[in-house]
């Protein structure tokens, strides 16, 4: 399990370079993808990526010099912005990450449905046990 850990870390490292970012600003733009079109706020972001709204404003700046996204108007409230990814860039990210994603998605025809209804579980539960844990962490103010 750390090997995988490991290396999912250095692989985000990686395309990160690769796409001109850095990786907080790569998870930040992920987040943004996966809101897709109920497009996130600088706030959302910030929580998610359990940074400041200041950091986040550098981030969101970073991202839009790079091209990566657009602020828009929020509709319901003037005083907020949403935060769009840019079809370019979505098609950049695509072109990285659709390789291996595809093997991902061939390694997943090995196993059968009930193989995955395990594997889907282990890993939604990982993730809130994950999620959890730091929730934990950051509450404690003991190093």
């Amino acid at each position: 399990m750390d090997h995988l850990i490991a290396t999912s870390t250095v692989g985000q490292q990686e395309m990160a370079q690769r796409l001109g970012l850095n990786v907080t600003d790569l998870t930040c733009f992920a987040y943004v993808l996966e809101a897709g079109e109920n497009l996130v706020t600088a706030g959302d972001l910030a929580t998610r990526a359990h940074v400041t709204t200041g950091a986040v404003t550098g981030i969101i700046n970073r991202l839009e010099r790079a091209g990566y996204v657009t602020r828009r108007p929020d509709q319901t409230d003037r005083r907020r912005v949403r935060i769009a990814a840019v079809p370019a860039a979505v098609t950049r990210v695509t072109a990285l990450y659709g390789p291996y994603y595809a093997r991902l998605t061939e390694q997943f025809n090995d196993y059968s449905p009930a193989e995955i209804a395990v594997l889907n579980d282990w890993f939604t539960r990982t993730g809130k046990l994950m999620s959890d844990y730091l929730q934990e962490i950051r509450q404690n103010t003991t190093p």
